[in-house]
């Protein structure tokens, strides 16, 4: 026996078995496997596997049942036999409900599950081998196969071979493979029967089994291509939000994807809207009026270049200096983003003003970011101050060309304040709240450099 306990992981698969040439099939046949083996009554978050994956399939099945062109059936391994030390059942495979109509079978269905007492082994290769077998024949079908389990193979058997002989018989494979905490070491297993995709808790299981569900369903396929200055697809890990272009109404929301071959992921999207898309960058990008071909793969172009902007501040790394840029268009007073010191942020390839909230203000009105480039933009490190005085009014400035430029008021009341100042030459104007008259004006000019603590005294 082949033991992956230690190994074992969450795993969703979606297998799609269609004949090919076929491009408008009118029903829809979906057959879950169901993993009953006894590692799914392992703890995962506050529950266990079984748990957590019975009341996900509860939630399928409720939103399936209603659906007219949609036939479901249920296979399950793993849970007749009691796997034992040196013992397991490598044909503990059964299909439990042959197809009928989703309304029919949900019910049915729901039984079986809830009914479930994981017990036993893993034979993936053999109940994919199986499930070929479960569905009736149909000329005008669209057959998926959903493979819920916890484990990779444990029969010493392999679903790649599986997969290879089911392309020969004319079936052809198109599978999602979802994981959580998978060793990466065994995507090999995976890579011949389907993409990977990981799912770190319950919730992101929830929305992956959502969205695969929403593929099975829907054969009208659309990938967004996030273009380069050079018109290349190479942009990526962008949120991306469609809307009902009718309503304004949201209706998915996508962290964009390069899957392993770098290219823009594909998805699915219901043909009958047209659709608003907003490319979530900074700025934003919009598409407006998007109409889809039904039942063809749909692309969608997207102008997206975009480069880095690093902002440093000398002497530190720290990512808590308490220093922020605003981020603008040139000549548009709206704030594009808040910039904190010390990192780095994604733009769109153009010409930007940026202000820095240093005392004095710093400000760049020429920021240009190029295409896959890093601009960075440094600034010397501060000097702090300390500013003793009764109470007053109070107020500090910078002498330039010989003027006196405002740069920060003080609290009448307060006693002490400290500030970080940017290496430079100052003046504070401070009159002592008892006194009636101008004359009685105090002057007090200091010069600061970076690193430096200096106290003043009013």
């Amino acid at each position: 026996m082949k033991n992956l306990i230690k190994y074992i992981s969450f795993l969703f698969v979606i297998i799609s078995f269609t004949s090919f040439g076929q491009e408008n099939d009118s029903r829809i046949r979906i057959l879950f496997i169901f993993d009953g083996s006894n590692s799914m009554n392992a703890q995962w978050e506050n529950s266990s596997k079984i748990m957590v994956a019975k009341k996900l399939m509860t939630q399928t099945m409720d939103s399936l049942k209603m659906l007219e062109n949609v036939d479901l059936a249920l296979r399950i391994y793993g849970h007749q036999t009691r796997i034992a030390p040196g013992k397991q059942d490598c044909s503990d495979t059964k299909l439990e409900v042959p197809f009928a109509s989703a309304k029919e079978n949900y019910s049915n269905i729901i039984t079986q599950i809830r009914a479930l007492e994981p017990k036993g082994t893993t034979p993936i290769a053999r109940s994919l081998e199986y499930a070929a077998e479960d569905f009736p024949s149909c000329e005008d079908c669209r057959n998926i196969i959903i493979l819920i389990t916890d484990g990779i193979e444990a029969c010493d058997e392999d679903p790649c071979a599986v997969a290879l002989a089911l392309k020969k018989k004319n079936i052809k494979l198109k599978p999602f493979v979802i994981g959580l905490g998978l060793d990466t070491s065994y995507l090999d297993q995976f890579n011949c029967i389907g993409e990977f995709l990981s799912a770190d808790t319950e919730d992101s299981f929830k929305g992956v089994l959502k969205f695969v569900i929403s593929q099975a369903l829907n054969n009208t396929t659309v990938q967004v291509n996030l273009n380069n200055i050079k018109n290349l697809p190479r942009e990526t890990d962008v949120t991306m939000s469609f809307y009902n272009a009718q309503n304004s109404k949201l209706m998915h929301t996508y962290v964009h994807t390069l899957n392993r071959n770098e290219l823009p992921d594909t998805f699915a999207l219901d043909p009958l809207y047209t659709y608003n898309l907003i490319v979530h960058t900074i700025p934003e990008v919009s598409i407006e009026e998007i109409k889809l071909i039904p039942g063809k793969h749909n692309i969608i172009e997207a102008n997206t270049p975009q480069g880095i902007l690093k902002l440093n501040m000398q002497g530190t790394n720290s990512l808590y200096t308490g220093i922020n840029g605003i981020l603008r268009k040139l000549d548009d007073p709206r704030t594009l983003n808040v910039h904190n010191m010390n990192t780095e942020k994604e733009y769109l390839v153009g010409d930007y003003q940026l202000e820095l909230l240093t005392l004095p203000r710093l400000y760049f009105d020429d920021v240009s970011i190029k295409q896959s480039t890093i601009t960075e933009i440094t600034i010397p490190l501060y000097g702090s101050a300390q500013i003793s005085k009764s109470s007053g009014p109070a107020s500090l400035f910078v002498r330039e060309k010989g003027m006196n430029k405002w740069i920060y008021d003080f609290d009448n009341e307060r006693c002490i304040e400290n500030l970080n100042l940017q290496p430079g030459k100052y003046i504070i104007s401070f009159r002592n709240s008892r006194s009636k008259s101008m004359a009685h004006t105090i002057l007090k000019e200091f010069k600061i450099s970076s690193g430096q603590n200096i106290n003043i005294n009013l």
